[in-house]
């Protein structure tokens, strides 16, 4: 399974019925592919959609249906398309359970770099700030190194912060991490993946039980996209 896919389906399998899930830019949107069957969650583009489903197909394109990584989607079934104020409403009131987002580092705090390289271009913040400030938790969907080979999950993040102490969980092609009290918490391994590359490639230590289960990501293939 390809790691964009690995990770999208691990977090998809979070889902609880009726849940509203903000699934920001980037890999966070592909989440949309591997919702399991039988679980029915509102899907949030902060741009002001509620109810999007996977992306839309040659044919089924409408230009009014664009999500936060500014693809073109599908509604579902009693989705809607709100204003932005409204959107960004229900994110700073509480009432999202579940952010999704991409990092470029996330430490062993919670703290979230996700919006600028230093020295990098202004990309600008968007929605990030309100989205790790409001949701209910913040789940984090990145590889787990950077193109370089640099580890993303590190002793304490160098890049500006969108957010202090605001991560709950982090998943990677290798990996599904908790943040705790205590540290990082190693939860399970991805299929094929040993412990202790887990701990090389991580950036800090790990607290690492006797055992550490397998991603239960069994055989399912993503919907078409």
């Amino acid at each position: 399974m390809d790691a964009r896919d690995i990770i999208a389906k691990r977090i998809a399998m979070e889902f609880k019925d009726g849940m509203l899930v903000n699934l920001g830019a980037g890999l966070p949107a592909r989440v949309s592919l591997f919702i399991p069957a039988g679980i029915n969650v509102w899907l949030q583009s902060e741009n002001g959609i509620i109810g999007f489903g996977p992306p839309a197909k040659p044919g089924e394109v409408d230009p009014y249906f664009v999500d936060a990584s500014k693809n073109f989607t599908t509604i579902l079934p009693g989705g809607s398309i709100i204003d932005s104020s409204m959107s960004f409403g229900l994110i700073r009131g509480g009432h999202v359970d579940y952010s999704i987002l991409g990092a470029l580092q996330v430490d062993r705090e919670g703290n979230l770099a996700n919006w600028l390289v230093p020295g990098g271009r202004l990309a600008g913040m968007g929605g990030a700030m309100d989205l790790v400030a409001g949701a209910r938790k913040v789940v984090i969907a990145t590889e787990h190194c950077a193109k370089d080979g640099s580890p993303k999950i590190v002793e304490r993040c160098t890049f500006p912060l969108t957010g202090a102490k605001v991560v709950d969980i982090i998943v990677t092609e290798l990996a599904f991490i908790e943040v705790t009290e205590q540290g990082l918490e190693l939860r399970e391994v991805a299929p094929g993946v040993s412990v202790e590359e887990v701990v090389r490639k991580t950036g800090t230590n790990l607290i690492v039980p006797d055992s550490v289960p397998v991603m239960p990501l069994g055989l399912t293939t993503a919907k078409s996209a």
